[in-house]
């Protein structure tokens, strides 16, 4: 019997057209390994059905530690990808430097919050009405290929994605 799925696991994978065996979406970037500005694509896979399945929803590996300039590429990425806005976002304190209030996205002012009891190696990004989705955060300075491997084993859910 198939797990029980959500409406809007299933109105994602209707929207995506994607089933339980599609493999994880990794942004062109993260699959090349590019190392352009923080201003290009930010570098980010996705479970393709966010089904739950592991301790995360997907990996993002960002250009740097400088909250304020990576968060706009990831909010506008998952906007795109879940074809609805984020609204916060959260992230633990030891983990980033420069970190704002609230990040401006089309429309909105999107509110940050930091946490000193949060796993060092993720973010949490929760829009209205809908489930968080939790990433696991690849170090900037991870190697190319080891960056996207774990990026593709986050997208699995598997935990131990970090490279930290």
């Amino acid at each position: 019997m198939a797990p029980k799925r959500s409406p809007l696991h299933t109105l994602l994978n209707a929207v995506a057209g994607m089933d339980h065996g599609a493999a994880p979406e990794i942004s062109a970037s993260a699959a090349s390994g590019s190392t352009a500005s923080a201003a290009s694509p930010a570098r980010v896979s996705l479970d393709p059905t966010l089904g739950r399945r592991g301790a995360v929803d997907g990996g993002w590996w960002p250009r740097s530690r400088d909250a304020a300039a990576e968060l706009p590429g990831l909010i506008a990425d998952i906007d795109h990808r879940l074809n609805r806005p984020v609204l916060r976002v959260g992230l633990p304190l030891e983990s980033w430097d420069d970190i704002p209030h609230r990040v401006a996205a089309p429309g909105r002012q999107v509110k940050v919050g930091w946490f000193r009891h949060m796993d060092a190696h993720t973010v949490t990004l929760i829009g209205a009405n809908t489930e968080p989705v939790t990433l696991r955060v690849i170090p900037p300075d991870t190697e190319d290929g080891a960056a996207t491997d774990a990026l593709t084993a986050a997208a699995s859910g598997a935990s131990g994605a970090s490279g930290a």
